[in-house]
């Protein structure tokens, strides 16, 4: 359904018949989005009363993820017509894929090239378990 928002659908008959799924289901996975700060209801008529689901600033981060899981794919399931949606860079003209790199360097994050660590959200009580300190190569 957050695919459906970036291509700026707004409106519970827009979202139903793109989507094609039941009516109960599709209000409760709209109300879960609400409720989760992705999405936001604004009325746009009064009477009966109708509203209009848009993005957040959450929400609308959100588009890193869509666009990395609509790269992937795009290399691993289109077929030989090529991708069924492109991505366009209004800024700089071109038609563009999403990368996922390093902040610091710029070099492309790839799993070979990449150790995680704890960071300094991670709950105190869960790095006291003997997996965890493993998994992470704790040694205290």
């Amino acid at each position: 359904m957050l695919r459906e928002a970036f291509y700026g659908v707004r409106r519970f008959d827009e979202f139903q018949s793109g989507l094609g799924i039941a009516r109960n289901t599709l209000a409760d996975r709209l109300h879960r989005l609400v409720d989760e700060g992705l999405l936001q209801k604004q009325l746009y008529q009064t009477e009966p009363r109708r509203y209009e689901y848009v993005l957040t600033d959450k929400g609308a981060d959100f588009f890193g993820v869509l666009a990395a899981i609509s790269q992937w794919g795009d290399r691993w399931l289109a077929g030989r017509q090529g991708p069924p949606v492109t991505m366009h860079h209004d800024l700089c003209g071109h038609d563009s894929e999403a990368a996922v790199v390093c902040t610091q360097c710029g070099e492309p994050l790839r799993t070979a090239d990449t150790t995680m660590k704890i960071g300094p959200g991670y709950p105190d009580k869960l790095k006291r378990r003997p997996d965890v300190r493993q998994r992470f190569g704790l040694t205290e």
